[in-house]
């Protein structure tokens, strides 16, 4: 019995080194791409400097009915229109509809609610569906890989805390300049730190895409073709169109129906406003309400027949099931959250790219040290050396990358919204190039000291040739001053890493 924990902790410290390896490079750039994501609305703004900022916001009633009339004038025979509503992060209203099986989209001004004119991006849309679909890859393999290293990241964390019998204890320790010992106090003192939350934000994870890694509920129930629309209904507000009449009808007042629903949910609640079949006697709007305030994501909205504005629905609860879902997949995105918390989250998931980062970095340590007396080190002990370089330290030099493509890139070019990934795609595989040819050692300082100069000046190159047209800023945003502090981190962190010893 008393050498049972020992042996315990033996197994779970080589579970935890292996699940760490296998997937630390995927899950390093799930967190970083994952605390960008907390941050998406501005940085699209960042990334569309062209857009008129917003001092004050209209009223969601009158900017929905603006909106309504220009898509009367750009989309007149679609079968669904949505307007996302202007908000405290976002100067525009996003519309968007579908004619036959073409899809359309546009920017509002929800002052004016005419079409805005603005450069081709992704924005901060980029880092958040990476995050989790990996562009490239198709978009279910993508999905099931991104579940797996989750996965592997909770056994990990579980694995970490066995292993590590003291790493409470150890977590107000750290003894620097002590090669090996000074990674695994950073490594411990990282984990420690906001376990709780890597702890949350791993099993939330999983839950975001529930139904994709375990459908067989559904799939299997005699009934399959009918739960399976009941089960979308109780996660999304996107419920099917219908059929329409085939008669033509006027649409009633949507301004209206926004201000029913804030009696509802209080006037900044509404997000979201969809029109089923604009123009037909059988036509239905659904005013949603938004996730601010609350932390579940499940589906609030009312829906209205759109001929006479007649409220014909309120669906303001949903089951415990999908209630538990909603509550966890809101945990995850934290649209819920204020500045503070939103900093608190951004924050958390640096600590645990950091974390991901110190493993993987320690990994190699530990083998080096064990290596010394060789002389030569193994094949796989060059290969983590050099994918650890190019991932921990090239992944901030893509990310860098695709910002400077959006301020640099012809605002004519063709595919020009393609263009701003390839270079993140094309930095990052030179990044590897680069981090095979030059000694490890100084790969690290370069590359950190590359990203650190790319974001300070970045922001003077916005300021000259980037238009801030209406309103908009004249000079440097908080977004700037973000880059600017970013910089300073990567360059302490280059110049720590210093010379080579001996």
């Amino acid at each position: 019995m008393s050498t049972a924990a020992p042996r315990l902790r033996q197994a779970m410290a080589g579970l935890h080194t292996w699940t760490g390896l296998l997937f630390g490079w995927l899950l390093y750039a799930m967190f970083l791409t994952g605390a960008a994501s907390y941050f998406r609305e501005e940085i699209s703004q960042w990334m569309r400097p062209e857009l008129p900022a917003l001092t004050q916001l209209p009223a969601a009633a009158d900017s929905t009915a603006r909106a309504v009339a220009t898509l009367q004038e750009l989309a007149p025979g679609a079968s669904r229109w949505v307007v996302d509503l202007a908000g405290a992060r976002t100067n525009v209203m996003a519309a968007s509809w579908r004619i036959g099986e073409m899809d359309g989209n546009a920017m509002l001004d929800p002052l004016t609610g005419r079409a805005l004119a603005a450069r081709a991006t992704d924005g901060g849309e980029f880092f958040y569906y990476f995050h989790f679909s990996l562009h490239y890859l198709p978009r279910v393999a993508a999905r099931w890989l991104v579940g797996l290293a989750t996965m592997f990241m909770l056994v990990a964390l579980v694995s970490g805390v066995i292993t590590h019998k003291k790493i409470f204890a150890n977590f107000f320790t750290f003894r620097r300049g002590k090669g090996q010992r000074s990674w695994l106090d950073a490594h411990n003192a990282l984990s420690v730190t906001a376990l709780p939350f890597h702890l949350m934000i791993t099993y939330t994870g999983l839950v975001t895409l529930m139904t994709l890694y375990m459908p067989w509920g559904a799939d299997s129930a005699p009934s399959a073709a009918q739960i399976r629309p009941a089960l979308r209904a109780e996660m999304t507000a996107l419920l099917p169109a219908g059929v329409p009449s085939g008669v033509a009808g006027p649409l009633a007042d949507v301004g209206a129906m926004v201000r029913e629903a804030q009696r509802y949910w209080g006037p900044d609640n509404v997000a979201r406003v969809i029109v089923d079949h604009p123009g037909d006697a059988a036509s239905r709007v659904r005013v949603v309400r938004g996730d601010a305030g609350r932390v579940s994501v499940s589906p609030r909205y009312l829906v209205f027949d759109g001929a006479s504005g007649t409220l014909r629905q309120v669906r303001d609860q949903s089951g415990p099931a999908a209630e538990t879902r909603g509550v966890l997949y809101g945990l995850h995105v934290a649209r819920f959250a204020d500045p503070v918390t939103r900093w608190l989250y951004f924050l958390s998931s640096l600590a645990g790219t950091a974390m991901v980062a110190t493993g993987l970095v320690l990994w190699t340590v530990k083998r080096r040290v064990k290596q010394a007396g060789t002389e030569k080190s193994t094949f796989g002990f060059r290969l983590v050396e050099r994918l650890n370089v190019a991932t921990i330290a090239g992944l901030p030099v893509a990310m860098a990358a695709f910002l400077w493509g959006n301020r640099l890139l012809p605002l004519t070019l063709a595919d020009r919204r393609e263009w701003e990934i390839h270079l993140f795609f094309i930095a990052w595989a030179l990044v590897l190039l680069f981090a095979i040819a030059r000694p490890v050692h100084r790969a690290w300082i370069e590359l950190f000291a590359t990203t650190a100069a790319l974001l300070a000046v970045l922001p003077w190159v916005g300021v000259v040739i980037g238009p801030r047209e209406r309103g908009a800023l004249a000079g440097f945003t908080g977004f700037d001053i973000a880059l600017w502090s970013l910089s300073l981190v990567l360059a302490g962190i280059a110049m720590r890493i210093g010379p080579p010893k001996g």
